[in-house]
């Protein structure tokens, strides 16, 4: 039996109008996993995926359940078991997406303008995910066969921290075995410098709530001896920092992996000028740690935000108070050896040495996240680097992300598989925002670059 990708890829460009379509089938269904009302969506999406990759051929496609969304499984063995298996996981759900956000044409009715896909969930993760879908598809429709084994694991809790997907990989670990994982659910900055992202960081992400006096206060009996808690809360926040915009709380930075002289030269080929990313951000100056590049500071080094601030009375007019509470909203973006709990422990204890005496304090933990850092020199993510070289047409970088995907650490300790992280988005797609948009070419180049790595893959 033949197996060749040109065939393969040739296929998948005359199908390109008919991908698309598909894709837009897809795109259709509003898929919100955040919003209970949505859930009956959610399960439609993942009834339409599992029918559509059974009538490519897949075996043992199923709807699996969760104590939430359920996850999509689907597989085609026919390579045999001498031939290496990859488990492709992705996420059908998407974010909240309304009209009044700002979006040009109704966020669910997939349009195509200029060569670019517009409707919510197209770069994030639709259309990646569906990259490999079709990759496989064009390898049954004319070889009746793929160089390695594939399988599919896509869920639909993503946008949500996957709260059930690693109690389903603990409980199903005999039937995702693989030998690697990809994902495509990152970026590049331009289409023709593809990037491997081979680091991802974690998340602690917290609540504070400062309280004073049992209810609200009249400020003018009560003000200039009551300690107003929102003040309190905004002299804690205020010791969260350095002056030298380093993070304060004692041991952050103990478990940091240092960054190596090799990692910082690849990062320096995708760093950020000043005015790029002050034009990308709107802000009017760049700020952080001087002694990192820009790049080096949004990927590289863990970060401590505040999130959401409130209290006291924000409706119109005045409304004279000393509120009873104030609460903050944190999260921080945690680099590969720092511990998730660990970081709670330090940033609730230190935040509760710097409460003064006249307020309360609360800290709450919210969710976590463990970071990500996979070696680039490994053979499978040396395997990717050659796909994008054939498929894509141009050589990539390895590069950090400063994002997070809780499942890739979870991949690599429960399974000890490499996690290779294969972006066909642009940074510039407006994932998570109005107007989210997917290039038509960067699809259908993703797809020829998904073909190729199957092939390098096999002949590892």
């Amino acid at each position: 039996m033949t197996i060749s990708s040109q065939e393969a890829r040739a296929f998948s460009r005359a199908q390109g109008a008919r991908f698309v379509e598909e894709l837009f089938a897809f795109l259709r269904i509003p898929s919100l996993s955040g919003d209970p009302a949505y859930a009956p969506d959610v399960r439609r999406a993942a009834e339409w995926l599992a029918e559509h990759m059974q009538g490519l051929g897949l075996a043992n496609v199923q709807v699996m359940e969760t104590a939430g969304h359920p996850v999509v499984y689907g597989e085609w063995l026919g390579a045999g078991p001498d031939k290496p298996t990859v488990l492709v996981y992705g996420h059908y759900d998407v974010v909240p997406a309304e009209m009044s956000d700002g979006w040009q044409t109704p966020p669910f009715e997939p349009v195509e303008r200029d060569g670019r896909i517009y409707a919510r969930g197209a770069t994030d993760d639709k259309g990646q995910l569906f990259i490999h879908v079709k990759a496989l598809e064009a390898y049954l429709k004319t070889s009746g066969a793929a160089p390695i084994n594939v399988k599919f694991l896509i869920e639909g809790e993503e946008e949500v921290s996957s709260p059930n997907l690693r109690p389903f990989i603990e409980a199903h670990l005999d039937l995702l075995k693989a030998d690697v994982c990809v994902i495509s659910d990152s970026s590049m900055r331009t289409i023709d410098e593809p990037a491997i992202t081979h680091s991802l960081r974690g998340m602690t992400y917290l609540e504070i709530e400062v309280s004073g006096p049992t209810d609200d206060l009249h400020s003018g009996f009560w003000g200039g001896a009551t300690h107003n808690p929102a003040l309190a809360l905004v002299e804690i926040l205020g010791k969260l920092y350095h002056p030298d915009n380093t993070i304060a709380v004692p041991g952050f930075y103990d478990d940091v992996v240092p960054i190596t002289d090799e990692e910082r030269a690849m990062i320096a080929k995708t760093d950020l000028s000043e005015a790029q990313f002050k034009q990308s951000t709107g802000v009017p100056a760049v700020w952080g740690d001087r002694t990192y590049t820009i790049r080096e500071r949004v990927s590289a080094r863990p970060t401590l935000d505040i999130n959401g601030l409130w209290s006291g009375w924000s409706g119109p007019g005045p409304k004279t108070i000393i509120p009873a509470k104030a609460s903050a909203k944190l999260s921080s973006r945690l680099v590969a050896n720092q511990n998730p709990h660990k970081i709670y422990a330090q940033i609730k204890a230190y935040i509760e040495s710097i409460t003064p005496p006249t307020v309360k304090v609360a800290v709450k933990l919210l969710t976590t996240g463990e970071p990500a850092l996979i070696d680039f020199n490994l053979p499978a993510m040396q395997a990717a680097a050659r796909a994008y070289e054939k498929g894509w047409g141009a050589t990539p970088v390895f590069t950090r992300g400063g994002g997070s995907i809780p499942v890739v650490a979870d991949f690599v300790t429960l399974m000890g598989i490499p996690v290779v992280m294969m972006g066909y988005g642009l940074d510039d797609d407006g994932l998570h925002a109005p107007n989210e948009s997917y290039s038509i070419e960067m699809f259908q180049r993703g797809i020829e670059t998904a073909l190729v790595y199957l092939e390098e893959l096999a002949a590892l």
